[in-house]
Order: structure tokens, then C-alpha cells, then sequence
């Protein structure tokens, strides 16, 4: 396993890093815990949740990921070892049966992570994210922004950087970081930190592969230029770039077939049509397609570590294995020629 550092001077994380958003839903407490061990066994450090979880969004599973984690590290010893994040939910309807109100006042910061580290059965979360924007902006495979005259949110990240480095101080949480966040957003808040002393966010957690590389617009120059670390979400977009849709070798459990009319970016012309092409590379230079599109982010220099998920051991061993692949400089210009021809078709 390769590392990495975690912002300017955060911890070494592992470059891949263990997603866990079908704990409860596509995977049983005892599956989840087996692939914990595996992911730990091969040297992942890194596990990131999120209140929300499991996903899709339901009052019936909100929250079972995080108690999933708790049970196995309540029969571990090596707590310390680990780099364990999650990620409190913004104002959205999908998100209300979580709280009300939801938002990131220091209230509902307090309210959250109080009840993520009670699930988790731990006193403190390394990395604590925002899990999306709280106004109204273009995240979520919305592509372009469309500005509403109207809007009532007020900019509170000056609040939110004050609560945070209260709650850092208070040593419940080491490093915090933004999710789903635009060029915009992300600088406006390093702004603010910068001027008022207060902690900065340290990583930015954003949707990445070979079939959305709209990251590579803004916001890789603010990661390199403001030293905040990328952590891709979805770099195999939800198993297309493993290419066992188009090889016939999904399972009706498979998460595009299990949930159709989630994701929908994911099954258009424009995506399959570039899979096809990637599949293609991959064939002709003897690689596994799920390595291939998990090698090529793993070594973008803004990235930090690749957040893969798996509902089965052989995937994840297959996942877990990109970390000791390296593409040529042949294979890279393939990737390149076919990100001309279809240029970001999932964002």
C-alpha cells in the first residue's frame, strides 16, 4: 500500500480508502466487517461514513453504517492506527428525516457529531466533513450553476470555521473538510479562514473517474496551489468502469440494477460510449478495467486517497490491487484521446 499526506501537514493515509455507504443496505453487518478486516489487513488506514448512510437515503438505514463501524472497532485495540471520517448532511429534503433543523450551525454540528461518535463507539472522528453545500448551487451531477435571485441562505461559513475550531479544540475531531463543494465555495472559505486564524479544511470531497473529470476545471488548481487534499468519491462510477455491465456479469443485487432510477448519469449514450472506448484500452494492454480507472485517479497528483467500495471480498481485493498498478505513458494518451471525444458525459 502507498501513502500519502492528508492537507499541508495532516496524517499518511492510504491511497485507497475504504468507502462503507452499503453498510446496512447491500452489505450485512457481519460482510461489513469482514471487509474491514481485509482492507486493514492490506494496509488501508482511511475509512470514510457519513450520518447518512447507507444509501439510498432512508429513515429505516440513516445512521446503520456508522453503528456498523462502531461494532467492529469496540473489538479492535488499534484505534489510534486509524484515520476514520464522516460527514454531517446539509439542508435537503432527501436528508430530513435525519434531524430538524438540518443545517451547520454550531447547534447542529454539535448535535451531529455527538451522535456519529455514539454510534461509532469512539471519542473522536480524524477527519469531519461537510457532507454538501447548504445553498443553492450546482453539486450532485448538476452541471451548470443557476443563480436564484430569491435564495434566503446567508453565508455562515465564518460561523461554521469558529464552531469548527471550537470543536477541534475540544478534541473530538482533528481535521475537518468540505464535500460536493464548488471552486467558490471552496475559496471563499479558505479566504475566511485565512483572514480570522481559524482552521482551514484540509481535504474536499468531490465526485472523480475517467467518466467525470469535471474537478480538473477549479478545483484541481485550488488542491495543488492551496494544499487541500482531493478525495475522490466514485471513481469506478458505481461499478460502469469495472465494465461488468457491458461484459454481462452484474448480479440483479448490483447497484445500478438493484436501484434504476438512481444515478441516471451513469446509463446515458454518451457514458457507455466512452466505457466501451476505456474498455477497449484496457483489453489491448492486458489491464483489469476496474484497476485501470481506479490506477489512473489514484496518481492524479491533487488526489490524496481514492474512496473505492465493494459489496463483495473479490472486489474489494480487486480494488484494493490498484494501488500497485502504474499505467504507461501509451495507455495514459488512450485515456486522453478518449476524453476528447467524450469529455466528462457523467458529472
Amino acid at each position: 500500500m502507498r501513502y500519502k499526506q492528508l492537507g499541508p501537514d495532516g496524517p499518511k493515509v492510504s491511497v485507497i480508502c475504504l468507502g462503507t455507504m452499503t453498510y446496512g443496505e447491500q452489505n450485512t453487518e457481519a460482510e461489513a466487517h469482514e471487509q474491514l478486516d481485509l482492507a486493514v489487513e492490506n494496509g488501508i488506514n482511511f475509512i470514510d461514513t457519513a450520518e447518512l448512510y447507507s444509501t439510498p437515503a432512508r429513515a429505516e438505514t440513516q445512521g446503520s453504517t456508522e453503528r456498523i463501524i462502531g461494532t467492529w472497532l469496540a473489538d479492535r485495540n488499534d484505534r489510534d492506527q486509524l484515520i476514520i471520517a464522516t460527514k454531517i448532511a446539509g439542508d435537503r429534503p432527501f436528508a430530513n428525516h435525519i434531524r430538524q433543523p438540518l443545517g451547520f450551525n454550531r447547534n447542529q454540528l454539535e448535535e451531529a457529531l455527538e451522535a456519529s461518535l455514539d454510534r461509532m463507539q469512539t471519542d473522536y472522528v480524524d477527519l469531519y466533513q461537510l457532507h454538501w453545500p447548504n445553498r443553492n448551487t450546482n453539486f450532485f451531477s448538476q452541471r451548470g450553476y443557476v443563480h436564484d435571485p430569491n435564495e434566503q441562505w446567508e453565508d455562515d461559513f465564518l460561523d461554521i470555521l469558529q464552531s469548527m475550531q471550537d470543536i477541534i479544540a475540544s478534541g473530538r475531531v482533528r481535521q475537518w473538510g468540505v464535500s460536493n463543494e464548488t471552486p467558490w465555495g471552496l475559496m471563499r472559505i479558505l479566504h475566511l479562514a485565512d483572514h480570522h486564524g481559524l482552521p482551514r479544511p484540509v481535504s474536499i470531497q468531490n465526485p472523480y473517474s475517467l467518466v467525470n473529470r469535471t474537478f480538473e476545471v477549479g478545483l484541481a488548481e485550488i488542491c495543488m496551489r492551496e494544499q487541500v487534499s482531493c478525495l475522490p468519491y466514485s471513481p469506478l462510477a458505481f461499478g460502469r468502469l469495472s465494465g461488468k455491465y457491458e461484459r454481462g456479469e452484474d448480479r440483479p443485487e448490483s447497484r445500478l440494477n438493484k436501484f434504476p432510477n438512481q444515478w441516471l448519469r451513469y446509463n446515458s449514450d454518451n457514458t457507455l460510449e466512452a466505457i466501451r472506448h476505456y474498455m477497449r484500452i484496457a483489453e489491448e494492454n492486458q489491464l483489469n478495467m476496474a484497476q485501470m480507472a481506479l490506477a489512473f485517479v489514484n496518481d492524479r497528483p491533487f488526489v490524496a486517497s481514492n474512496i473505492i467500495g465493494a459489496t463483495t471480498i473479490d472486489q474489494l481485493k480487486q480494488n484494493i490491487g490498484s494501488a500497485d498498478v502504474e499505467l504507461s505513458e501509451n495507455v495514459l494518451s488512450a485515456i486522453e484521446e478518449v476524453h476528447a471525444l467524450y469529455p466528462d458525459p457523467a458529472p
